[in-house]
Parts: C-alpha cells; structure tokens; sequence
C-alpha cells in the first residue's frame, strides 16, 4: 500500500494513472544507480589512491625518524673533522662597512613656476571676455 499511496503522490495531472508507478520506477532506478555507482565515476578513487600513498610515505618517514632517535645521537669523526685547508677568518679590513645611522634627507622639491603652489597647472586660453 505505501508503494502504491507513493505511486498516486507522484502521478502527473492530466495523464493516465500509471504514470505515477512509471516515476516511481524511474526514481528507483535512479536511486539504484547512485548506490552500485563506483567512487572512481566522481573522480574520488585517484584522489584517495593519492592520499593512501601520501600516507604510506609519510609513515615511512615517521618510522625512519623514530628509530634514528631511538638509537641516539651518534658523535663520529665525520662531525669533528675540521680540514687543513680553512678558509682564515675574515680581517676588519674585508668585512662590509656599518651601516648609516643618520637617516637620508628627502630630495629636494622640484622648483615650482609659479609661487608657492606645487600642484601642476594648466595654462589654456581664457575666453574673451564680454563687454
């Protein structure tokens, strides 16, 4: 009874009874598909394939991390080895000079044309004037 009470919900006006049970099935249809549709129609299967192998390697990194912790720091003669042949340290004479501490005075305004007005001016001809 409920198939049928959905069936008479869904029926158009002005058209025979059974189109009702024929949206129905459409709508059934529908929703079948939605639910035996594979992620990989979205587009959503390569993203997440991404992200699992995200994961892996980001796990990978972690056990990688924990274990060189886990073993300590380790002091070898790689760390302390100093070669003959540094570079001296650097003289007074190479290093850069200090810098200004005195700040930089803006430049100077440009002179202007006419009085103390900075803003440019235009000079078109006046109208003749009316008597």
């Amino acid at each position: 009874m409920l198939l049928q009470a959905w069936a008479e919900a869904l029926a158009i006006p002005g058209l025979p009874a059974w189109s009702g049970t024929v949206m129905l099935a459409l709508l059934a249809l529908v929703l079948l598909a939605y639910l035996l549709m594979p992620f990989s129609v979205f587009g959503l299967k390569g993203r997440l394939d991404r992200m699992e192998a995200q994961i892996e390697e980001l796990t990978g990194e972690v056990r990688s991390l924990s274990q060189r912790l886990a073993l300590g720091p380790r002091a070898g003669p790689a760390e302390d080895f100093t070669p003959h042949h540094a570079a001296p340290a650097a003289t007074p004479r190479d290093l850069p000079p200090p810098p200004r501490l005195a700040p930089v005075p803006p430049p100077p305004f440009p002179p202007t044309l006419r009085g103390d007005r900075a803003e440019p001016r235009l000079d078109m001809p006046r109208p003749p004037s009316r008597p």
